[in-house]
């Protein structure tokens, strides 16, 4: 019998290798998907119990009463309104400094190129690590930050120690970090948009604020719409600065989602509540990404309609 017969021919290796290929290359975004859903199940298995660490003989279902629980709980309350607060903030304020310093460095030269990638080193760094520079420079003893507004008449600044200024002290934080993602993304969407219109409103001498709103705007929407997206689900789900920062307080005032839901677990010992509440930012974070992406898909589909 010869190595042919035996290997089979060439003509169906090469078929069987056609219709094996698009599988084989699926199967890393299969393994990751597989790897998220694990987890998902299981914080939805044990969203289910009356579950605590120090407790394991009470453990039991008891199906949707972690849910319900949070109806008539105003811890419940409190996190969701200063979860969603904290998030609106950050990102219209990221979003406006993003945009302002993108229209600034539109233009192609050395020194913007240069500038563009120097904004870019407070995105290099961990979120935590920031935080805790930020906790040294703010620090009321010795801190360089609390020194130069003591300059300017403020000697009494707690920052993060004082529930009046706490919020604005971690917004200032994450601000500083994650402005540059915005500047990058919206800088990416103005040098990429067509340069005739903006030649053709030159030629015809339109003023430079109706050029913005009715041209550059509505033309950058998609990259607006995109850079919201990402940092609206990144900033609701905030952890590492404000825990690094305040570890939730003064108080509750920063109790949001992922800092109430750590301190059930490892300070409480609540596994039922804190998956229930990781399942609860699941499902806000799943129906502001369906608007986001209903309200993309709308804007693309006017575009090709112009087109």
């Amino acid at each position: 019998m010869t190595h042919t017969a035996m290997t089979g021919s060439p003509a169906k290796q090469s078929r069987f290798r056609r219709k094996a290929l698009p599988y084989l290359l699926s199967l890393p975004a299969l393994l990751m998907c597989i790897g998220i859903l694990i987890p998902f199940f299981t914080a939805v298995y044990y969203s289910l119990l009356r579950y605590r660490l120090n407790l394991p003989a009470m453990k039991g279902f008891i199906w949707f009463q972690n849910y319900l629980n949070f109806f008539t709980d105003p811890k419940f309350w409190n996190t969701l309104k200063i979860s969603l607060v904290y998030a609106g903030l950050t990102v219209v304020l990221e979003l406006l400094l993003g945009l302002a310093i993108a229209i600034l460095l539109q233009k192609r030269t050395r020194l913007n190129n240069f500038l563009s990638i120097l904004l870019l080193l407070p995105l290099m760094t961990a979120p935590a690590l920031a935080a805790l520079m930020w906790k040294l420079m703010t620090n009321p003893n010795f801190g360089i930050l609390s020194y130069l507004v003591s300059l300017i008449g403020f000697p009494d600044m707690k920052w993060g120690s004082d529930p009046a200024t706490a919020l604005f002290t971690v917004t200032l934080v994450d601000v500083w970090v994650y402005t540059p993602f915005m500047m990058i993304l919206l800088l990416a969407g103005l040098r990429s948009l067509p340069p005739a219109p903006f030649e053709a409103a030159a030629l015809d001498g339109v003023p430079r604020s109706f050029v913005f709103f009715r041209i550059t705007l509505p033309m950058l929407m998609p990259y607006i719409l995109t850079a919201t997206l990402f940092r609206l689900l990144d900033s609701i789900q905030q952890f590492d600065i404000i825990y690094a920062m305040t570890q939730g307080g003064p108080g509750d005032k920063l109790l949001v989602f992922q800092v109430q839901a750590y301190l059930d677990f490892f300070q409480a010992t609540n596994v039922g509540r804190s998956a229930a509440l990781m399942i609860i930012l699941w499902a806000i974070t799943y129906a502001l990404s369906n608007v986001f992406i209903k309200q993309w898909l709308k804007l693309r589909e006017k575009a090709h309609g112009a087109a």
